[in-house]
């Protein structure tokens, strides 16, 4: 008991998913020794859910791996694996006898009626009903800090990420996009979308509801929150299940898609863009988003890569709206004038 408290502890310490999971493998080896321990964190792509295996212990050893980033090569959709399809559908735990005689089982950890996460473990036949209960425990309380974690980072209104989480992503997009910069040299190759090109970047959009104001002013703010929501569920279902939504505060949201050519960074946006003008909105009608978006550099500050996009956001607004338009595409057209951005000092948002 004495373990399990101590491991709890550690565990509560964390606020940095990654690290709560690499704590949380440490507990389930030290306290069950499984044979096998994964932990998944689960994506609603826009056509399947996705399983991400972010953190484990197996014949192989431990393994652990950025939890905000899913790695695309370790990706797999959830029909891949029957147990875990399983437990996606019952949407509880779910087990399955191993030709080894020992027991595999699949705990859900549920939010909004999805499971968010998943703890996959292959466990010994001989594991005692005191265990199990400890287990269970354990589990329940794992599922607890992340819904706390999950409140912490994201917008109550929307239930995406919220601004305040924006600066650590962004530093950690930051990161790989210094290793987008060798591309160029044919000197690594970073995951790319599905028909990305050598150009492949990390890309930041700025998108903004067209005059939100007038439907706060017309129809009142519960209408107005109504709004947000529904753009929130659209941008969803429009963007890659690995590119990282923000409501950045009252009708702006900001997308980090990751790394992609500009025509499909434009293509994703223009998705995006269409099924919004196309969305029927309770008692407004329609409403339309403009959006700028630029190409993260290796060396940008959060202020540097958030004013390429405004300003070609301003252009888009400018222009009548209900547009998409990229920075570096109106720089070459001469339709902007390039700014001097210089990468010093970072201002926290």
């Amino acid at each position: 008991m004495l373990d399990l408290i101590n491991h709890v502890v550690k565990i509560s310490a964390r606020r940095d998913r990654t690290e709560i999971n690499s704590a949380m493998i440490d507990a389930l080896t030290e306290l069950f020794h499984p044979l096998r321990a994964t932990i998944h964190r689960c994506f609603t792509g826009r056509n399947k859910a996705i399983f991400f295996p972010c953190a484990g212990f197996g014949p192989d050893g431990p393994f652990l791996r950025n939890a905000y980033l899913p790695d695309r090569q370790h990706c797999q959709g959830v029909e891949h694996d029957q147990l875990l399809q399983r437990c996606r559908l019952e949407a509880s735990a779910v087990l399955e006898r191993q030709d080894d005689g020992s027991h595999r089982i699949v705990f859900p950890i549920i939010r909004r009626e999805e499971p968010s996460y998943m703890i996959d473990l292959v466990l010994l036949d001989e594991f005692s009903a005191d265990q199990r209960v400890a287990l269970m425990g354990l589990i329940e309380y794992f599922g607890n800090h992340i819904a706390l974690l999950d409140y912490g980072e994201g917008d109550s209104l929307t239930g995406l990420a919220s601004r305040k989480t924006f600066d650590k992503h962004l530093f950690e997009l930051l990161g790989k996009a210094a290793s987008d910069e060798l591309l160029g040299n044919g000197k690594t190759h970073p995951r790319r979308r599905r028909g990305s090109s050598s150009e492949a970047s990390h890309w930041l959009a700025v998108c903004d509801i067209d005059h939100f104001k007038q439907v706060n002013d017309n129809f009142g703010h519960l209408i107005g929150d109504e709004v947000l929501i529904m753009v929130a569920q659209v941008m969803r279902q429009a963007f890659r299940f690995d590119d990282q939504l923000f409501r950045f505060g009252g009708e702006e949201f900001v997308a980090l898609l990751q790394p992609t050519d500009p025509a499909s960074a434009l293509a994703t946006l223009e998705r995006f863009r269409s099924q919004i003008a196309q969305q029927v909105f309770s008692r407004v009608g329609h409403v339309t988003v403009s959006i700028g978006f630029s190409r993260l550099q290796p060396h940008d500050t959060p202020a540097d890569a958030i004013d390429r996009a405004d300003e070609a956001l301003y252009f888009a607004k400018r222009q009548g709206r209900n547009r998409i338009d990229c920075y570096e595409d109106l720089v070459a057209r001469q339709l902007l004038t390039a700014k001097e951005f210089v990468g010093g000092e970072v201002e926290l948002f």
